[in-house]
């Protein structure tokens, strides 16, 4: 019964099958796990100098070796999951045994974990290939991923514009086909920017939902999520069922079942009501073409049977934005304080990591107890609004992919940034509120450059949010528009 069934002609690129299909072809010994890898790395190979999006490649006999151990395990009726085989790269910020981890960082270059992150722990364990790492910026700081260690990812569509970040590596993977599915992480829209920015999803999960850690502090970190990133909606699903779950190591995560993220992801969405809250009455400086291309992408949701109606939070976004900066210096701080106290260490740090550590040293206590005050004010405002409206919609980014060599955008639409990630300020309703967030393709702009926007759901509701974006996603069609590398 163990006798591997023939492949199905035509089978064509491995590297073009949705990770489900994939998997499926593993399970039942249509594909090897060796003939997967092989594909995958030879599409490295060939588009990855291009766009230099995964980084600390692995030595390719240990990883076929591997492969032909986890045929060996599938011949003997032994499959480990939905991961079985499938190629990886862990986002360079979390450790993952056995392989350098930079977080993007001179000071770390040479650093070598000796124990797994818990999702990498859990995609191990599933059957994972990892194959080398996804380049990140330094400690995930900003929406572009460079780094002095790694250098600069490009952009799965134009390889001199950025990749967005910081999980900048993953989007520009999973859009090349480098790898089917990828993890990533995000505070400030470090999966969602790049997601917008490669025209794939990104889901900022529900804080809990997928372990984040560990890490020698498990209570106060409450921002940055784990979650992972695909070409569709079931292929996130999939990476999902396998990152989620409660671990005891990390006393905030959810008692949840991950196997809930393998469930028939259809439903009927006629007289589901959405909330569009725009530029948010224009307090958000926009780059001329990207809210049009939004607002068009809204028509996909009258077609699933949604009505859309603009709403405006009754709330002051400044009052907002200096919460969210005070609490982000304050756990950069936290996290890096160490770093910055040692002169020869800080002088190794990159400018906006030493703005952050030192706003966060300048904060007392009330500043910071203050600032969660107004966050939770925050979460009340927006909690109402959702009780008028199934899900909230924001755009994704508020510029197109920019120059690479920049390291973030000065102005936009004539207006000056006042810090290198005031150009993100649209991701931060949706952090500050403690809400799951997909990012979701919307179109590109007439060079080509692709845009997305943000489909919010209330606390916890990560399937529901997960629902909407696959009738979205298969209504719209833009995420099945293939990047000009791949011709």
């Amino acid at each position: 019964m163990n006798a591997r069934k023939p492949i199905a002609p035509p089978f064509g690129d491995i590297t073009e099958l949705n990770a489900v299909a994939l998997s499926q072809a593993i399970r039942s010994r249509q594909l090897s796990c060796v003939e997967t890898l092989e594909a995958f790395l030879a599409q490295v190979d060939r588009l990855n100098p291009r766009v230099n999006a995964l980084v600390a490649l692995q030595e390719r006999d240990a990883l076929r070796r591997q492969a032909m151990q986890l045929d060996a395990q599938l011949a003997r009726g032994e499959w480990l999951g939905p991961l079985h085989g499938l190629p990886q790269a862990p986002k360079d910020i979390m450790p993952a045994a056995g392989m350098v981890t930079t977080k993007g960082s001179p000071l770390f270059k040479d650093q070598v974990s000796t124990a797994d992150a818990v999702i990498f722990e859990r995609m191990r364990r599933g059957g994972a290939v990892f194959i080398g790492r996804s380049n990140s910026p330094e400690f995930g700081l900003g929406g572009h991923t460079y780094n002095s260690v790694y250098g600069t990812t490009g952009n799965a569509f134009a390889p001199d514009k950025s990749a967005g970040g910081s999980s900048g590596g993953a989007g520009v993977a999973v859009a090349l086909r480098m790898l089917p599915v990828a993890d990533g992480s995000d505070m400030m829209g470090s999966l969602r920017t790049p997601a917008a920015f490669n025209n794939v999803y990104g889901l900022r999960t529900s804080p809990g939902c997928v372990p984040h850690g560990p890490t020698e502090e498990v209570f106060f970190q409450q921002f940055s999520v784990a979650g992972p990133m695909a070409r569709n909606i079931p292929d996130l699903a999939l990476l999902l069922s396998v990152q989620a779950g409660f671990d005891a190591r990390l006393p905030l995560t959810r008692k949840q079942d991950p196997a809930a993220f393998s469930a028939a992801l259809e439903r009927d969405f006629k007289g589901t009501r959405i909330g569009w809250l725009g530029d948010l009455g224009g307090h958000l400086p926009m780059e001329p073409g990207l809210l049009a291309l939004n607002e068009q992408a809204l028509a996909t949701f009258e077609a699933i049977g949604c009505s859309v109606e603009p709403v405006l939070p009754a709330f002051d976004f400044e009052r907002l934005w200096r919460a969210w900066i005070a609490l982000r210096s304050f756990t950069v701080a936290g996290n890096n304080a160490s770093l910055y106290a040692d002169p020869a260490k800080r002088a190794q740090l990159k400018p906006e990591a030493i703005w952050e550590i030192e706003r966060g040293l300048a904060l007392t206590g009330q500043d910071v107890f203050q600032a969660s005050r107004e966050r939770s004010a925050w979460y009340q405002v927006v909690r109402g609004l959702l009780d008028s409206f199934d899900y909230l919609v924001l755009p994704g980014a508020q510029v197109f992919p920019f120059d690479a060599t920049l390291h973030w955008p000065a102005t936009i639409a004539g207006r000056d940034m006042d810090s290198y990630h005031r150009w993100m300020q649209v991701v931060v309703p949706a952090t500050m509120a403690g809400l799951p967030a997909l990012c979701a393709p919307a179109g590109f702009n007439a060079a080509g450059l692709p845009a997305g926007l943000q489909i919010i759901g209330p606390a916890q509701a990560d399937w529901a949010v997960l629902q909407i974006g696959h009738a979205y996603d298969q209504a719209s069609g833009h995420a099945r528009v293939r990047s000009p590398l791949l011709q």
